[in-house]
């Protein structure tokens, strides 16, 4: 009864002793991680499964073990495994980590690696950084096989595997031509895709654009449709008017080819005969429209306003009148051929009030300015005379500008 006695009170003071400490199972030394000693850092990993791997595992880098998992918390659908380090272990900044298995029925481990493949390794892994989720696997579980296997054997395909062999044995037998050519033809087929790959993608590219400008206008195409019935019913209350009017339609193009074969020929010819004219125009370019211009001013041009300085302007003017040929024009006389030597010439000096008197044959009267010089001769018994203009305050330069060409 003492001694029953005794070890009550032993274990109610052990437990009084733990209570009052504070005190954790993961503080117990149990086997796993290695133990750090000197300085270290620690880092953060990223997984989508930890499996059962829990604090004071191993963390090995080649097969050796160099750390301790610190900690293992879930944050929102990823677990993050907390890795305490020695500062002797120079790792890269794009390690990748795995969660393997020591043996078939072993603890489980974070297994740390440099990049491998195409991927170079770049940067130093330190203290407080982590490595994302991108960068790290887990092994296949011996749980995950042995279910498969015998989701297998109890009620899968091992038990259907003859049926479908021979059902195979059976379709196949006798087709080989036929199966080769399907074979063949999908060779092409997939060849002929993998070509054709670029502008595959270019139209599923274009057929998504054409879908996002579709949905942006998804309300329009909507009200056009829930406006399409009303306009269907429309156009049917229409039909008869529609129908009448291509009907006229019809006639009216019957009659214009009608119209237009029996004037085929005359057309062409006023074609033909409007070419000449057509052409000449073409010709005339930028004359024609000069010429219009000078139309409303002959025979001064737009340029001679210019030339007037309040309300006089200076003018001298030389006519060279060719007298066979205005005699020939007036008497309608074909005169003959004269030498200018052997017309009698001399030079009259007629008075302002008494200009020469023509004989009534047709000839005007002209009366001659002051101050000018006429020279008359006699031909074929009719006085022919030229009067020039003396000059008063002669501009050559307005002259040129009132009668260009004529004017000397």
């Amino acid at each position: 009864m003492r001694r029953r006695t005794a070890v009550v009170a032993g274990v109610v003071a052990m437990a009084t002793v733990l209570t009052g400490c504070d005190f954790s199972v993961y503080s117990l030394p149990l086997p796993g991680g290695a133990k750090i000693k000197g300085p270290s850092y620690s880092i953060t990993v990223e997984f989508s499964d930890v499996l059962d791997l829990v604090p004071k595992s191993s963390v090995k880098v080649d097969d050796v073990t160099v750390g301790t998992v610190q900690k293992v918390w879930l944050e929102g659908y990823v677990a993050k495994v907390k890795l305490k380090l020695p500062k002797s272990v120079d790792l890269p900044d794009n390690s990748r980590a795995t969660i393997r298995q020591t043996s078939l029925l072993g603890e489980k481990f974070v297994s740390l690696a440099p990049p491998t493949g195409d991927e170079k390794p770049r940067g130093k892994l330190e203290n407080g950084e982590l490595i994302p989720l991108s960068r790290t696997t887990s092994n296949v579980e011996v749980e995950e096989v042995l279910s498969a296997l015998s989701l297998l054997l109890n009620g899968g395909g091992v038990a259907q595997l003859q049926i479908i062999t021979q059902e195979l044995n059976k379709a196949l037998t006798g087709n080989e031509p036929a199966i080769r050519s399907v074979l063949t033809q999908l060779n092409t087929f997939v060849g002929t895709l993998d070509k054709n790959k670029q502008q595959i993608v270019t139209a599923i590219t274009a057929v998504d654009a054409l879908a996002k400008k579709l949905n942006a206008q998804k309300a329009t195409l909507a009200t056009a449709i829930d406006s399409l019935p009303k306009s269907i019913a429309t156009l049917d209350k229409q039909r008869a008017a529609l129908v009448k009017t291509l009907q006229a339609l019809a006639k009216l193009g019957n009659t214009a080819t009608r119209v237009i074969t029996a004037s085929q020929q005359d057309l062409v010819a006023n074609l033909q005969s409007l070419y000449p004219l057509l052409t000449k125009l073409a010709e005339a370019g930028e004359n024609l429209p000069k010429s219009l211009e000078l139309l409303l001013t002959y025979p001064f041009p737009d340029a001679a306003a210019k030339a007037v300085k309040g309300d006089f302007t200076n003018l001298d003017i030389t006519l060279d009148v060719n007298t066979k040929k205005a005699l020939e024009g007036i008497l309608g006389l074909k005169l003959p051929n004269v030498g200018p030597n052997a017309l009698p010439t001399g030079n009259v000096s007629l008075p302002l009030h008494n200009p020469p008197k023509f004989p009534t044959n047709g000839l005007p009267s002209l009366p001659v300015p002051t101050g000018a010089t006429t020279t008359c001769i006699t031909l074929l018994g009719l006085p022919v005379c030229t009067a020039k203009l003396n000059r008063s305050a002669f501009d050559p330069e307005l002259a040129k500008v009132l009668m260009p060409g004529v004017a000397k």
